[in-house]
């Protein structure tokens, strides 16, 4: 791989701005490189001209000769400067300077002083941001420390009066941190228990007293934290010495060290990366232009703050010390496991479990449309009963196994373009789905709908099985409970992180707005939003194996006042989540594009309703009702689609699309956004029932799913390349990780 991919690929996503832009610095070289042969066919010509052909090849090498002596008179200074914002600014001057390339070499120069600059400066605000941090949680230690001293010894460390003696029996179970937690605060215990003097009862009252200026962090997301800051009830807690609470410290502080940790890996290797690129592209100079200029730049690049620093490495190995210790049971192997990034590896056996599964979707697909055409099932007598029947139950897999191909296909182009998309949905680190794994799951689920579709048709023409038609009608009710069972099993099968992760958010959505809303919930939200009717044939699920219909294969469903109006609010749900979601964030962060973001989902609930009540109730009225609202929807959500959404259309970016772009094509954005309108336009099927005569009206319904499904697909790309780009933006690479405790004089600040 060359040095210029590499240097790319191991760039942290969000800092890309802040890097060294060694694109920018080869392409200048390119342009000295194509001056020198210019210069130097120029040369040869005039010699051709001067009748001293027959001397050409001496000439050349008497000027490389004459080129190595005078290498050394080809020299630059490198000028260190201090600007108004206390930062080391940098000015190379060339001393010679030839004319072939002259231009080019100065702006090469110039150029790479800016970066040169630009990159040092970006990594001492870091360094600086990160001792600041390191400060808060060395006072997160002292109130751990302390907690577990009080925990531990309630009574004799209560007592100042008294000599304070430490049972090392009772510190037992602590020495899996490597010391006992008096020696961890300095008090050395003897042997027969007694503390060692007056000294050391100062000391356990002076640590002690750090748990009257604290208190425990609440956690803000949980549904009871919202329910008592509506009603104005109070949320703080008296500080408990429990061990529940002392594990859930415990917890949250280990994944504090852990993100902390990470970032200063990632500053780390910023410094060496930025470094190597200086050197290569020096190098590169000194090659082109026949000079020494690479060592003299690098001796400044060693002295300046990037390279000389030491901050880093100081705070990594005093991180790696105190997690070790407190964190690992003094297990160094254990605690730098869970330290250091964990890298997903690439197995064989998942390409080659997808591409066998792929071959049985298909193999499966063409025998089924072999059976139906051999048996003539489409024209056989009970073909409008079995549409009306099993074809809605077993098009909810079709819905799910399309998404999950849509979304593995996002998956793909997000990685090709680098977007961070693992750091964007807060997945855990290393728990994150490829592409590949997803592509695994979904034609597994559509392997198993095809093989009870195939099961179910061959039971119910065989004549040997034809008198089981009761349980024949329950094969896709088993799949269904088959797949639900795998969602929630408890095991480490299939998944696990990512199923629970999914469970999760769902009963967020579902929960709205009782929880504070991440990008992940409203993100599944939406997709929620374009499966409407999947959670319809959830809705058929119930009503034809709850009433019994699956017995005589009988739809009575659409007749039932009840499934009637459950139709309307299964389709409402997904979108009056959305809307409760916007509105919290509208009351929490005070954003206005919020509010008109929840007025568009509160006008697709009315098009959703008018829609379906059309439906059921044909009428001019519902007609005209039906078309204007859907089209308000329509135009009101391609708008905030492509301009909020998506970040496109805006005036003062080059061909109306945004500044920055991921997709090097243009045409791709254009392309995308026609494609969105076009989708969104399917509802117009409803309003001007256009049909198609060779097809059952559950196909159309389908059809239209899909395309829906589709649009969605398209949409996730574009939505994330904008929230990654607003991300790179704002140099936003970590998470922020909430802290256990508060120390009540940084409470008064922040108010």
């Amino acid at each position: 791989m060359k040095f210029g991919n590499e240097y790319v690929a191991q760039m942290v996503p969000e800092w890309q701005q802040a890097y060294m832009d060694y694109d920018c610095l080869k392409t200048i070289l390119r342009e000295i490189q194509t001056s020198k042969k210019r210069s130097e066919r120029q040369g040869d010509l005039k010699h051709k001209l001067s009748g001293r052909r027959n001397f050409s090849g001496l000439t050349k090498r008497y000027s490389r000769a004459s080129s190595s002596r005078d290498i050394e008179n080809h020299d630059i200074l490198v000028h260190a400067t201090t600007g108004d914002d206390g930062f080391e600014k940098y000015e190379t001057t060339i001393l010679k300077v030839a004319e072939a390339g002259r231009e080019s070499e100065l702006v090469f120069f110039k150029t790479l002083d800016l970066e040169f600059d630009k990159v040092n400066h970006f990594y001492r605000s870091k360094v600086e941001e990160l001792v600041k941090e390191a400060v808060v949680l060395n006072r997160q230690m002292d109130a751990l420390i302390a907690f577990r001293i009080k925990l531990d010894q309630p009574s004799s460390l209560l007592s100042c009066s008294e000599t304070v003696s430490v049972d090392i029996n009772a510190l037992d179970s602590k020495k899996h941190r490597g010391k006992t937690l008096a020696e961890e605060m300095g008090i050395k215990i003897e042997e027969n228990g007694s503390n060692g003097g007056d000294s050391t009862k100062e000391r356990v009252p002076e640590a002690l007293s750090v748990l009257d200026h604290i208190r425990l962090n609440k956690n803000q997301e949980t549904p009871l934290y919202t329910i008592r800051n509506v009603l104005k009830l109070s949320n703080q807690e008296e500080l408990k010495f429990t061990r529940e609470n002392l594990k859930k410290i415990e917890e949250r502080l280990k994944d504090v060290f852990i993100d902390f940790y990470r970032k200063l890996r990632h500053l780390k290797n910023y410094s060496f990366l930025n470094t190597l690129a200086i050197s290569k592209i020096m190098k590169k100079y000194d090659k082109i232009c026949s000079r020494n200029a690479a060592k003299l730049y690098m001796e400044m690049v060693d002295k300046s703050y990037l390279t000389s620093s030491d901050e880093i490495n100081k705070l990594m190995l005093r991180v790696e010390s105190i997690f070790v210790e407190h964190f690992a049971s003094s297990n160094r192997s254990k605690g730098m496991n869970l330290l250091r990034p964990k890298v997903t590896k690439e197995r064989h056996r998942i390409t080659f479990s997808t591409g066998f599964l792929v071959g049985c979707t298909v193999s499966l697909l063409t025998a089924l449309g072999m059976f139906v055409h051999a048996r003539n099932i489409m024209g056989a007598e009970g073909q409008k009963i079995y549409m009306e029947t099993m074809f809605p139950l077993y098009s909810l897999f079709a819905f799910v196994v399309l998404h999950m191909i849509m979304y593995a296909s996002n998956i793909y182009f997000w990685k090709r373009y680098r977007v961070n998309y693992p750091f964007i949905f807060e997945f855990k680190e290393g728990t994150e789905l490829g592409y590949r794994h997803v592509l695994l799951l979904s034609f597994g689920l559509g392997t198993l709908a095809l093989c009870a579709v195939l099961v179910n048709l061959d039971m119910e023409m065989d004549p040997n099985t034809n008198d089981y038609k009761t349980y024949t009608e329950l094969v896709p009710l088993f799949v269904v409970a088959l797949v639900i069972a795998i969602s929630v099993c408890p095991f480490n099968i299939f998944y696990r992180s990512s199923r629970f992760f999914f469970i999760m958010v769902l009963f967020r959505c579902i929960a709205a707005p009782l929880y504070k809303v991440n990008l992940p919930d409203f993100f599944l939200a939406d997709q929620l939003t374009s499966q409407v009717q999947a959670l319809r044939s959830l809705e058929f699920y119930i009503c034809y194996y709850g009433w019994g219909d699956f017995k005589q294969r009988q739809n009575t469903c659409k007749s039932s006042d009840v499934y009637s109006t459950f139709y309307f609010i299964v389709a409402v749900i997904p979108y009056w989540s959305r809307f409760l979601q916007c509105v919290r964030r509208l009351v929490e962060e005070k954003d206005s594009s919020q509010g008109f973001n929840a007025l568009k989902y509160l006008l697709t609930i009315v098009a959703v309703c008018l829609k379906t009540a059309y439906s059921l109730n044909r009428g001019n009225a519902w007609r005209i009702a039906t078309f204007v609202f859907s089209a308000l929807a329509t135009f009101y959500g391609t708008y905030w689609d492509i301009v909020y959404d998506w970040g496109l259309l805006h005036r003062p970016s080059k061909s109306w699309l945004r500044e920055r772009l991921l997709v090097p094509h243009k045409s791709v954005y254009y392309v995308a956004m026609v494609v969105n309108v076009v989708l969104r336009l399917a509802w117009l099927q409803t309003v001007l029932d256009f049909n198609i005569s060779f097809l059952h009206r559950e196909t159309m319904i389908a059809l239209i799913a899909i395309l829906e499904i589709i649009r969605r697909g398209i949409w996730n790309f574009f939505r994330l390349e904008n929230e990654h780009l607003n991300n790179v933006g704002k140099f936003r690479a970590f998470k922020s990780v909430p802290l256990p405790f508060n120390y009540n004089e940084d409470e008064d600040r922040d108010s």
